[in-house]
């Protein structure tokens, strides 16, 4: 990146900060001013110092792919893995109970709850070990880190991830009482 474009930015912050620091003086009066300015100077000098260091270092560099085709996982098609909270006579069972994956493949976890009873998926090694794109429930998306799903009675939902970790993680519903009675399971993934 050109110097010159960097002491722009220099400037930029600086001046930024110093607006910042200006705004608040006038609220807590003059008498006050000279630590703000202290601070105004050491934040802005840090911050100098930081980004001249990125901008003229010889060794700045912009990273890309050395492989331009990539695939997209979030247009791969997902691989349906069906995994049922208990099922119609109640069992207290996720049925299969063993269930694997692959990391770097996308997946869509159809989740179903047929039972009476309410039912937790719960496995927080697994959902540290995945990348989540997506959970849809009813018609509802949710996004963002996911640890535990619960299922009401008839509930489904479809979980969309691509696992990036390899283990086998511990898989049970946390009702009390229900993974002591079997409702627990394992998560591979290769």
């Amino acid at each position: 990146m050109p110097k010159f474009l960097a002491t722009k930015f220099f400037a930029l912050v600086f001046t930024s900060i110093s607006n910042y620091f200006k705004e608040i003086s006038k609220g807590i009066g003059l008498k006050n001013l000279q630590p703000l300015r202290a601070v105004s100077i050491n934040v802005s000098s840090i911050l100098i110092v930081m980004v001249s260091a990125v901008f003229t270092s010889s060794s700045f560099a912009i990273a890309a792919p050395a492989n331009s085709n990539l695939i997209n996982l979030v247009n791969q098609p997902a691989i349906e893995v069906k995994v049922s909270l208990s099922n119609t006579a109640n069992e207290l069972k996720f049925e299969p109970d063993r269930i694997p994956f692959e990391v770097g493949k996308r997946y869509k976890l159809l989740l179903s709850n047929p039972s009476a009873m309410k039912h937790y998926f719960t496995s927080k090694d697994f959902a540290d070990a995945i990348w989540t794109q997506k959970v849809e429930a009813g018609h509802v998306e949710i996004k963002g880190n996911i640890r535990e799903l619960e299922l009401r009675p008839q509930a489904t939902a479809e979980w969309f991830f691509v696992p990036i970790k390899q283990g086998s993680y511990i898989l049970r519903c946390t009702i009390a009482g229900h993974s002591e009675a079997g409702m627990k399971g394992t998560i591979l993934i290769q």
